[in-house]
């Protein structure tokens, strides 16, 4: 009789093995499935079934060619990916990225991550991930342009509001989103405004998507600190990356009454004791698409740190909200000798399993960003529903929506962790809470 933490090691070295060469989705599956033996123990009929066997396997995997001229008439050639990873909850829905450290390996664990994220917000949606190795940094605004349409020329034959629902992610905004959805609506004939989400508010777009990842970040924050009875209140936190992610944790952050003294992009860092200026940031990633260093040009009093670790300014709070395993072991033991209190993370996946070690056994409130994160896709989900409807909603009414939905995310995760006895353990709880969720969908639905 094999036990269920033998079936846990069985299933990671299939894994590993029909997926060579994958770290990043080793990674991923290794982190959620690790954590599932007490499930298996106490509901053994999700072995009996197959399910995490079947949870790990993409329902569909998809690459093709993307051929497109730059300005000067050369031809390129790039690849795109889209993953479908499970639609047992409602069609794939998830992010495209475009970025040239982009391979399936990325896309899968992206995917494989967005399931339990979009399983945790509660609303009716799947799981999926896609993208391609261009790189729209430096490129023109017609030469991004004929990328994305070559790109949707092949995408659009498998997505659609009721299969699979894009948006945005690394390299994707609200200018390549108006790209793919012109040519798709130019191929198919169609305003199918659901079929994208992360769409401009002057067409069709839901208000706070722009902001809905950072604000869900710095609310789930703010919950884990009321389950300690402590809030954000004069606070000072560092915030890696100075993407859209970044920008409206921090303006979030603030508005709840926290200090963010220090963020970052892949050229370095600033600190600023006094507290970053927001408007500042904005006017340099938003308006010129410069880099961070550029903060000095308002801001002398600031530093900036070339090629700086932002983990070794002390902080109450560290929010990695730029790429994944950005925090290592060494950052995290800064940290906790720092006197750090939590960590919550902005991006997907963005410490290594060693910190994420460290911050548990020391105690450090560790929010995974399968929770921390989920604002995005939640807010996108929200998307979908104004689209369906044909309806248009108030920033106020959207942002509320918003915070009800990471209050209840954090809830579930929280109490999740104390019926299995793991108390406080956000990964614990985030990990079982979604499994479940989407595992007893796959159940209804039999072997398919």
């Amino acid at each position: 009789m094999v036990n269920a933490q033998e079936r846990i090691d069985v299933i990671y070295n299939v894994v590993k093995n029909r997926n060579p060469g994958e770290a990043e989705f080793h990674q991923a599956v290794w982190e959620v499935i690790e954590t599932l033996t007490p499930v298996l123990e106490k509901c053994p009929y999700y072995a009996k079934q197959k399910i995490i066997e079947r949870i790990c396997e993409p329902e569909r995997q998809i690459i093709f060619r993307v051929p497109w001229e730059d300005d000067n008439g050369e031809v390129h050639i790039n690849r795109g990916f889209r993953v479908g990873f499970n639609s047992a909850l409602g069609p794939y829905k998830g992010g495209l990225r475009f970025h040239p450290s982009v391979l399936l390996g990325t896309i899968k664990f992206l995917a494989f991550e967005q399931t339990f994220k979009n399983a945790l917000t509660g609303m009716p949606i799947g799981s999926g991930k896609g993208g391609s190795d261009f790189d729209p940094k430096g490129k023109s605004d017609s030469e991004v342009m004929r990328f994305c349409q070559s790109f949707m020329t092949e995408l659009y034959r498998h997505i659609g509001e009721l299969t699979d629902i894009p948006a945005g992610d690394i390299g994707v905004g609200s200018r390549e989103i108006g790209f793919l959805f012109g040519q798709y609506k130019r191929i198919t004939n169609r305003y199918e405004a659901g079929v994208l989400t992360g769409k401009s508010p002057l067409w069709s777009g839901a208000l706070v998507r722009r902001e809905s990842t950072g604000y869900g970040v710095a609310y789930f924050a703010e919950q884990m600190l009321k389950a300690r009875n402590e809030s954000l209140d004069g606070l000072s936190c560092v915030v890696s990356g100075s993407g859209n992610v970044a920008i409206y944790a921090i303006e979030k952050l603030h508005q709840l009454g926290a200090k963010v003294v220090a963020c970052s992009d892949s050229g370095g860092v600033i600190y600023h004791e006094e507290g970053i200026n927001l408007d500042t940031v904005k006017a340099i990633k938003e308006g010129a698409r410069g880099r961070i260093s550029a903060y000095l040009d308002e801001h002398p009093e600031a530093e900036y740190r070339a090629d700086g670790n932002i983990w070794e300014i002390p902080c109450h709070l560290a929010f990695p909200c730029a790429t994944q395993n950005e925090l290592d072991e060494n950052a995290a033991e800064t940290l906790i000798e720092n006197g750090c209190k939590a960590v919550v993370e902005g991006a997907n996946m963005p410490c290594t399993p060693i910190a994420v070690d460290l911050f548990l056994d020391s105690g450090v409130g560790y929010g995974p960003g399968k929770a921390a994160n989920a604002g995005g896709v939640a807010t996108s989900a929200l998307e979908m529903q104004q689209n369906a409807s044909r309806d248009a909603w108030s920033f106020e009414y959207t942002e509320k929506r918003l915070h009800a939905i990471m209050a209840n995310i954090h809830s579930d995760c929280y109490h999740t962790s104390e019926e299995f006895g793991a108390k406080g353990n956000y990964v614990v709880g985030a990990n079982i809470a979604s499994f479940r969720r989407v595992a007893d969908a796959m159940l209804a639905f039999g072997i398919i």
